[in-house]
């Protein structure tokens, strides 16, 4: 059975959530503190690894309008460089409002503006990933 492993991919940090093993639903892991696309890629597909994930969904930024933007571009420039790196497929998903949504949780559970950072961007890999996984079942 396939297992899922998303990324949502910033300028400064990545957020990484995995499925559960039935891909019923996300889970945040962690949030990876870029370093440089040379040190990005090895890193992300060690930790694709240690989650034992089959596939990558990634989160495409995309205006609200659906168009593209400058983000969209180096999203898919960075996302061609880690599927060159690997076998594994990896896969775009639509990421429209994923961090909004994110950060709307995070106030809802107490935490501090300050901290968001820490987490924000697992959660919205999550958020990626529970879209990703609804629309697979349909």
């Amino acid at each position: 059975m396939a297992r899922y492993i998303a990324f949502d991919i910033g300028d400064r940090r990545i957020g990484v959530a995995v499925s559960d093993p039935f891909n019923t639903y996300a889970l945040p892991s962690q949030t990876y503190w870029r370093k440089g696309l040379s040190a990005d890629i090895p890193a992300l597909l060690a930790i694709v690894q240690e989650k034992g994930a089959t596939a990558i969904v990634c989160g495409l930024p995309l205006n609200s309008d659906g168009t593209e933007s400058e983000q969209t571009e180096k999203t898919r420039y960075f996302i061609s460089k880690l599927q060159e790196a690997t076998t594994i497929p990896v896969v775009t998903a639509d990421e429209r409002y994923t961090t909004a949504v994110a950060h709307e949780q995070l106030y809802a559970g107490g935490k501090d503006s300050r901290h968001h950072k820490n987490y924000v961007d697992a959660l919205a890999a999550a958020s990626i990933l529970d879209g990703y996984l609804s629309a697979i079942k349909k």
